[in-house]
């Protein structure tokens, strides 16, 4: 009796001490990974506070790291040779590249990188396409190769043309809306360089590039530029020659001494009758565009449909 109630005690005893184990065991192992997961996590902050970041030692050896530094290299050698000429070409390109709304400090050294890549690239995939062709040993072969890196060579000048000229309209489009909310702001009372600073926050919803080269003006002006010099920027960066004559107007205003509600309110309905110009303009000529579209799309199937009678009964034999 004592014997089975002492192996009773001891067997609860042993099924105590197995728990307590396992959970020592299982505790344990819970404080073992944590203190890991804590000690990776302080590594990873460490590293994010010195910039270390993907630039670890184990991503300084990959090939993505050296691919990223040697076209880092490549665009800071060209942007310090490039930015060094001071020629009428690298002038101009450099006011194509504002003018389409590119602010890039090292957007001329992309452009050229970008030129000489495309010539390349074009010309390789011509010559492969000729390649698979059958075309390779015959006279017009290297000529195709030629010209395909020359039109790789002009893409990025003709996008930039193309973005200048969207820009472009984009500006002439809010220009009037621009000139009457300054008229607006003149009538409230509110100098030149305020008005500017509030149109320039209206128009940011509606016309954003308009905007954001009004907002570079403001940050001439605070700089230290006259209003005067500020808006002369503006008109070369919009590239609009009513900007240009709105910067004439406001410099003949300040010097005459006259007043500039008044003449902002004339040069806007001048704005205003230009743009409806414009508009009857493109109505007029909608007539004439939809010439060719007709006679290419709808004529022959008016044809089909007067003659397929007549072509049916002629094979048929049926009259």
């Amino acid at each position: 009796m004592d014997t089975n109630s002492s192996f009773g005690l001891f067997g609860d005893s042993a099924a105590v001490m197995a728990g307590l184990l396992i959970f020592l065991a299982a505790a344990t192992l819970a404080f073992a990974l944590m203190s890991v997961i804590r000690a990776r996590e302080a590594v990873r902050r460490r590293a994010t506070r010195v910039g270390l970041g993907e630039e670890s030692f184990a991503g300084r050896r990959s090939l993505r790291y050296s691919g990223l530094k040697a076209a880092q290299k490549l665009v800071d050698y060209t942007a310090k040779h490039y930015s060094s000429l001071d020629g009428k070409d690298m002038k101009r390109l450099r006011r194509r590249l504002v003018q389409a709304g590119i602010y890039d400090s090292h957007a001329a050294a992309y452009f050229f990188i970008a030129r000489t890549a495309m010539a390349v690239g074009v010309a390789l995939a011509s010559f492969c396409v000729l390649q698979m062709l059958g075309m390779h040993g015959k006279t017009p072969f290297w000529l195709l190769v030629m010209a395909g890196g020359l039109c790789g060579y002009l893409a990025p000048s003709v996008y930039l043309d193309r973005r200048v000229a969207a820009k472009r309209l984009e500006h002439q489009a809010g220009f009037p809306d621009f000139m009457d909310l300054l008229v607006v702001c003149a009538d409230a009372g509110l100098a030149m360089e305020a008005a500017l600073e509030r149109v320039g926050r209206e128009l940011s919803d509606s016309y954003p590039s308009l905007a954001a080269n009004i907002h570079m003006a403001n940050l001439e002006i605070r700089a230290g530029c006259t209003l005067t010099e500020a808006l002369d920027h503006l008109g070369d960066r919009l590239g609009l020659e009513e900007a240009r004559s709105f910067a004439t107007l406001i410099q003949q205003s300040d010097e005459l001494g006259s007043s500039v509600s008044g003449a902002l309110r004339v040069y806007s309905e001048d704005m205003r009758h230009k743009r409806m110009s414009r508009a009857e303009e493109k109505a007029y000529s909608l007539p004439a565009k939809l010439t060719v579209p007709m006679m290419v799309c709808i004529f022959p199937v008016l044809f089909i449909v007067i003659l397929s009678p007549v072509i049916v009964r002629l094979v048929t034999h049926n009259w």
